[in-house]
């Protein structure tokens, strides 16, 4: 069984690509909609909230958590994964925790995320690479060092969406959203005196929904990188390696919502998402109320 956190409800699009791609493993999906957006918290408190959604569901039987979201992501996996878990007995029993931003940069680059220096032919590449975010997202600048570790004359083109997201949310009209992407690739392409990118990634959960507009207003030689697939690539790869983590096969793959919010309004709001049939059940424990392993 693998669980996937995020703050709200984004991560239903990484959720709907591995469900498809894995249709024989049972997920838990946990959305911490009471704390959300998690983009106006401090740093320190983002983490503890992240690192409390995964151990719950390493307590509901997730040997294995995916951060389905870029904040959680950018702030809090590099901590989760090298000072809290290994001093858990957690690690000790096999579980781990991966996050969205490695992936995504793998497919950026071109190269493996434990391959932190500049190779060749990377290290002589001068594409532009846009990434256009959430506020938080690019303020962490997660990506923009990422990218340049290995691929050094890489331009990197970082928009900030500030509304998009929650446009896409409260189901804006179509118009609206364009509006707001053909913006945000106006202020990318601008970022590089009017050039195009020839790679953009759509470092935000909610953008899929949209990469439609974002297909429409960039040009047809640049390549959009979105999340949900290149996650289910990754773990795909990942899972080659690693089976244990996708559990025993059951004879009926079991799908679990939880909420740390009213089940209700957040099945209603998963709508935009996924249409309907998805019903949130209610988290039996405030996030913030899981001890310090």
């Amino acid at each position: 069984m693998i669980g996937v956190f995020d703050s709200g409800l984004g991560g239903l699009t990484v959720l709907s690509a591995l469900t498809r791609r894995f249709p024989e493993v049972s997920f838990v999906y946990l959305g911490d909609h009471a704390h959300v957006p998690y983009g106006d918290r401090p740093s320190e408190e983002i983490i503890d909230l992240t690192r409390a959604g995964v151990e719950h569901l390493f307590r509901r039987g997730c040997k294995l958590v995916v951060l389905g979201c870029n904040t959680a992501t950018a702030v809090a996996a590099r901590r989760l994964q090298t000072t809290w878990l290994p001093t858990t007995h957690w690690k000790a029993e096999g579980h781990n925790v991966v996050g969205i931003v490695a992936p995504t940069v793998e497919a950026a680059t071109q190269t493996p995320w434990a391959v932190t220096t500049p190779q060749y032919p990377q290290k002589f590449l001068t594409d532009r690479i846009a990434v256009f975010g959430t506020t938080r997202t690019i303020a962490s600048n997660v990506y923009a060092e990422e990218i340049r570790k290995r691929c050094p004359k890489v331009t990197v083109l970082q928009q900030i969406c500030s509304e998009l997201a929650g446009a896409i949310e409260v189901g804006a009209a179509d118009s609206d959203l364009e509006r707001l992407v053909e913006a945000s690739i106006a202020g990318a392409m601008a970022q590089a005196g009017g050039e195009p990118p020839h790679r953009a990634i759509l470092g935000c959960t909610h953008f899929p929904l949209v990469e439609h507009l974002f297909r429409r207003h960039l040009p047809p030689a640049t390549r959009i990188l979105s999340q949900p697939d290149i996650v289910a690539d990754s773990l795909e790869d990942y899972l080659s390696r690693h089976a244990h983590y996708a559990g025993a096969a059951a004879n009926e793959p079991r799908l679990v919502l939880l909420t740390t919010g009213d089940p209700a309004e957040i099945s209603a709001r998963a709508r935009v998402f996924a249409g309907d049939g998805l019903a949130f059940e209610p988290l039996d424990v405030a996030v913030g109320a899981v001890p310090r392993t």
